[in-house]
């Protein structure tokens, strides 16, 4: 009993520091590298080539040197690490080292957290085959321990948003993590003392594992695809749900989380599903996602986003059944850990770094799809023809692009009718091949690609697609007359076809809005002729631009640049009367640089999306953007979320500078203005003192600025964003 709880607990306790370390680093270096989409890229794939290297050292460690003694080099190592415990330096200006961005990233993260990631990622094999020498009753097949170690994962990833981040602070979480990390070590020992107690000594004492059983490359190159398709599917599945249906924040949680049960079910001592049986399930509920898709059906929100899920889940858990079911014997377990490793680096790095520069559209999601679909045709008796498949799927294509040529031409508008048109026949073809696995994987992927090619989802004419680490970004013409730049399905800026309506600003920029009084009210005293705006969109509010006025815009994301003033689609930044100049970069490093009290008006529109960038909303933040400002300068807050509730921390943060704060929530839209291109919105505005919002002081919209619930300042080493979901912290 002792045995299996101490090996038990050490798997889970090495399992969670892992899940837990990953979210609390990337928030360390928010206020050094910014949030853009290509620091997280190159730190997930730092920590999964972190993986495989800790998986690599378990198999051949193990292999040369035996449990015996690689026990007494992983103890070293663990003690090794200890002396490098997560640590940030007291301040780090990536700009200053002389690297490349990604490179100085990497670095930082190889310093602060390289040792201790490295050793706990062994950890996970190395149980496994101590427990695997030792002479407890399921000492030959260990494997069930990979079910407790991805519990622990499971464990750590839904605690750190929903318990340890409302809860601590960085410093207080790095304490947490070491704390562990040394338990860690000391369970560690007491595993390895064990071992050598009940081992047996011929065994512990090789140099070499003896194995009868022998591993072919085909078997390896079969446990890599099961690794790396699942992988690729979790990556693939969260960036459509977050860009397509519901920008909801920690909606990657979910999946992830799926994602790690699915293992802990495949490996379960008793498996509870036979792989055929999921392959199957898998293949039927394809057809309902081909649809989904194709169509770009996003409501009701529940029902859609449930939909994929549970179609990632099964796919996942078919393809971690195969592997589950492929395993070798204890004798080749480091060697399986190994392969499976490389197959998640393979599969994060395929979406992460090959696809945004491979794909104009989101076409990882479909290709894995595809690839899980494959799967079955292995486990099918019914092989047929590779040639005559891929014709039958081709056929499938052609059909359903001579549909939409047909709808075209006829002029049915873009929509569900014209999708129903163009894809009931190739959706029914594609099922009724459903016996042959591999003609009916190829004929989903058809429909699917063929839909992703030609915009099926979206309800107008797309003229553009672009795409970048940020995203992927349309230019769409409406059927209103308008104009549309799309972010997934978020609308990032709006103008009119028609020439002389072109001049005025639509969406949350609108002239009846908050925008709209603030700068007709401000401008109206002589103010704002100094103006920043952090994030662009097309350029909207480059529209209240007077003659002798200077807007600085602060851009992340070049193509969107590109898009607002170098297309030629949208005309804000050509037809301003101000002088416009363009900064690109995250925008608290680059507002950094800029002089102080060079600002009468900065306009914060960072928030409207999934991804919300914490660290420009910490108090220091706050307090470097009040140094950009002129005497009586202002700070305008764009915080319209369906998610998130921005106000109470805004409120909190205005307190501890003790500024004034006004907030205007423009939630009653007339049909009339709908129609017109005006949205929804809700703006924050702070000065420094009463005199500097005083021309607003005569609008009711504008309310003052109360908290709604007490909670903790949002710090740099603080924040909660789960607390903010729906009028909660």
């Amino acid at each position: 009993m002792i045995v299996l709880a101490t090996y038990t607990c050490a798997i889970l306790l090495g399992s969670a520091l892992l899940f837990m370390v990953q979210p609390m680093i990337a928030k360390m270096i928010l206020p050094s590298f910014g949030g853009a989409p290509a620091v997280w890229n190159t730190s997930l794939v730092f920590f999964q080539a972190v993986l495989l290297a800790g998986y690599a050292y378990a198999h051949l460690s193990t292999r040369l040197l035996g449990p015996r003694k690689q026990a007494l080099l992983h103890l070293f190592i663990l003690g090794a690490a200890a002396l490098f415990l997560v640590q940030m330096p007291e301040s780090y200006d990536p700009s200053e080292s002389g690297l490349p961005v990604q490179a100085a990233l990497l670095l930082l993260l190889l310093v602060v957290v390289g040792a201790p990631f490295f050793a706990c990622s062994a950890g996970a094999p190395l149980v496994q085959r101590w427990f695997a020498a030792t002479r407890h009753q399921h000492a030959a097949d260990p494997y069930f321990l990979y079910a407790a170690s991805n519990f622990g994962s499971f464990v750590a990833l839904l605690a750190y948003p929903l318990v340890v981040e409302p809860a601590l602070a960085l410093d207080e979480q790095r304490t947490l993590w070491r704390y562990g990390f040394f338990a860690l070590v000391a369970l560690m020992g007491f595993a390895a003392i064990l071992m050598w107690r009940a081992g047996n000594v011929a065994e512990l004492s090789a140099p070499r594992e003896q194995s009868t059983q022998q591993i072919t490359a085909t078997q390896r190159l079969g446990w890599v695809a099961l690794a790396a398709v699942p992988t690729s599917l979790l990556l693939g599945v969260t960036s459509f749900l977050t860009a397509n249906i519901a920008a909801v924040p920690l909606l990657w949680v979910i999946p992830l989380a799926l994602f790690l049960l699915t293992y802990v079910v495949a490996f379960r001592s008793k498996p509870l599903f036979k792989s055929a049986s999921l392959g199957r399930a898998t293949g039927l509920a394809a057809v309902a996602m081909a649809l989904l898709v194709s169509l770009g059906v996003s409501d009701p929100i529940l029902v859609t986003s449930f939909a994929h899920i549970a179609f990632f889940t099964l796919a996942a858990l078919f393809c971690h059944s195969r592997l589950a079911e492929s395993r070798p014997d204890a004798g080749n377990l480091t060697e399986f850990y190994l392969y499976l490793s490389l197959g998640g680096v393979i599969g994060g790095a395929f979406n992460a770094l090959l696809a945004p520069a491979l794909f104009a559209n989101v076409a990882e999601y479909p290709i894995a799809i595809i690839a899980a679909l494959l799967f079955r045709a292995s486990l099918s008796s019914r092989q047929g023809s590779i040639g005559r498949d891929a014709a039958y799927a081709i056929g499938v294509a052609c059909v359903a692009v001579v549909a939409y040529l047909v709808s075209e031409r006829v002029g049915i508008a873009p929509g569900p009718t014209r999708n129903i048109v163009m894809l009931g026949v190739p959706i029914l073809a594609a099922f009724l091949s459903f016996e042959k696995p591999a003609r009916y994987a190829l004929s989903i992927g058809a429909i699917l690609i063929v839909s992703l090619t030609l915009n099926t989802s979206i309800a107008g004419r797309v003229t553009s697609v672009q795409r970048s680490f940020f995203g992927v970004h349309r230019i769409v013409d409406e059927p209103t007359e308008t104009r549309a730049l799309l972010h997934g399905n978020t609308i990032h800026g709006r103008q009119s076809l028609i020439l002389e309506k072109r001049h005025i600003p639509l969406t949350y920029y609108h002239p009846t809005g908050p925008m709209g009084n603030l700068f007709q009210s401000f401008q109206a005293g002589g103010k704002l002729s100094d103006v920043g705006l952090v994030g662009l969109g097309v350029g909207a509010l480059a529209a209240y631009g007077r003659p002798g006025d200077r807007f600085t815009f602060f851009e992340i994301d070049p193509i969107v640049i590109e898009i607002a003033r170098d297309s030629g689609k949208f005309t804000f930044l050509r037809d301003s009367r101000a002088d416009v100049r363009m900064v690109v970069g995250d925008a608290r490093l680059t507002l950094a640089k800029e002089p102080d009290a060079s600002y009468d008006l900065l306009v914060l529109d960072a928030f409207s999306s999934d991804a919300i960038p914490t660290h420009l909303l910490t108090v220091e933040a706050i307090r470097m953007y009040l140094s950009k400002l002129r005497e009586g300068g202002v700070l305008a807050f764009h915080i319209s979320n369906r998610y998130l509730d921005l106000r109470d921390p805004l409120a909190r943060a205005a307190n501890a500078l003790s500024l004034q704060a006004r907030v205007f929530q423009d939630s009653n839209v007339s049909d009339t203005l709908r129609e017109e291109g005006k949205t929804q919105s809700t703006w924050v505005v702070m000065g420094a003192t009463p005199e500097a919002l005083a021309p607003l002081g005569r609008i009711v919209a504008w309310m003052q600025l109360m908290e709604n619930r007490p909670g903790r300042l949002w710090t740099d080493d603080y924040s909660n964003v789960v607390g903010a979901l729906a009028r909660g912290e």
